[in-house]
């Protein structure tokens, strides 16, 4: 039904998570260690059996996710509806027949087996009384619609976007999706999905609202090159904020879910180089140095020679 509520599948402060961390995690580095039989013991408690689950599948490389996820499910069959609505699965795009526009798939716009394209408002497959946005939400939508296929081009130049509305019982929501693939047309293959869940709540005033933003982003990177061979990074990563934003002609609903999803979109991207990648270049720089022995263990000694000297003349003062 449209409008369920996923958790997010990464904790905030769990971040991206690549191969290394699933080997010494899962295998023993980290601090929670299971065994596969867990997942199948009828004496263990189905919370944990939930958390084992969800604890293997952070830890699994993001482009292989629906094959791991469907493997999970026939090993713990009762896990099934709980796992589909916890765990965040790479965005499939689909094609609006009315208007001929792409559109992406998720559960917020799915009731039954059937989706609802953000374009036309039609459901595909064809059906009689799916779930449906208010008059004044559908309004909203294709305006969003419109502002993020924009938000798109600009930041992604291509991919898809898609954003859907709904109504709660106080205030409503929305969920913007991004899907931006790389063909592999310079050896480098890979795809980012991210997915951002907006709560607003509008106060009694009318000119001030509540917005809580849950974004996911899922990337995966795969090169290959004579000189480096094959290499895969890839892994997902949530983060949450809320934030009160005033209301008016010049800063919108759509104006200010698009401030938070660019803000938080350019924070992750930041998080993404800053840190991961470049973690990545010092743990593979640390593997092969350019410099031969000899000239490394020179620049050792003058740094060793350097600190004593100057913890003599440290010592020289305060005497």
């Amino acid at each position: 039904m449209a409008g369920r509520k996923k958790e997010p599948l990464v904790a905030a402060s769990e971040g991206f998570l690549g191969m290394s961390s699933f080997i010494s995690g899962y295998f023993g580095g980290g601090t929670h260690k299971y065994d596969a039989k867990d997942l199948t013991s009828q004496a263990v408690h189905p919370d944990q059996q939930l958390d084992c689950a969800l604890d293997l599948m952070r830890r699994l490389p993001p482009q292989k996710i629906v094959k791991n996820l469907s493997d999970l499910i026939d090993i713990v069959p009762d896990l099934c509806e709980e796992l589909l609505s916890s765990v965040d699965q790479p965005l499939k795009i689909a094609r609006d027949e009315v208007v001929g526009k792409e559109y992406l798939l998720c559960d917020y716009n799915r009731d039954g087996d059937s989706y609802r394209s953000p374009w036309s408002n039609h459901y595909y497959p064809e059906m009689e009384e799916g779930a449906m946005p208010s008059e004044r939400l559908r309004k909203l939508e294709i305006e969003a619609n419109n502002a993020f296929e924009q938000y798109k081009e600009l930041y992604y130049e291509g991919g898809v976007s898609s954003v859907y509305l709904w109504d709660l019982d106080h205030g409503f929501a929305c969920v913007v999706l991004i899907k931006k693939s790389g063909d592999g047309s310079k050896k480098i293959r890979g795809c980012w999905d991210s997915i951002h869940v907006v709560e607003i709540q509008e106060k009694g005033s009318g000119r001030n609202a509540h917005y809580k933003l849950t974004s996911t982003v899922m990337l995966w990177l795969q090169t290959n090159k004579s000189d480096s061979g094959v290499i895969n990074l890839g892994g997902s990563l949530t983060r949450q904020v809320e934030m009160d934003c005033t209301l008016s002609e010049s800063s919108p609903h759509i104006a200010n879910i698009g401030r938070l999803v660019e803000d938080m979109e350019n924070k992750i991207r930041s998080t993404l180089n800053d840190i991961y990648f470049s973690k990545t270049q010092d743990i593979v720089q640390g593997l092969r140095s350019v410099e031969s022995l000899s000239e490394k263990k020179k620049q050792e000694a003058l740094k060793t020679d350097l600190a004593h000297a100057i913890q003599k003349r440290q010592s020289k003062s305060e005497n």
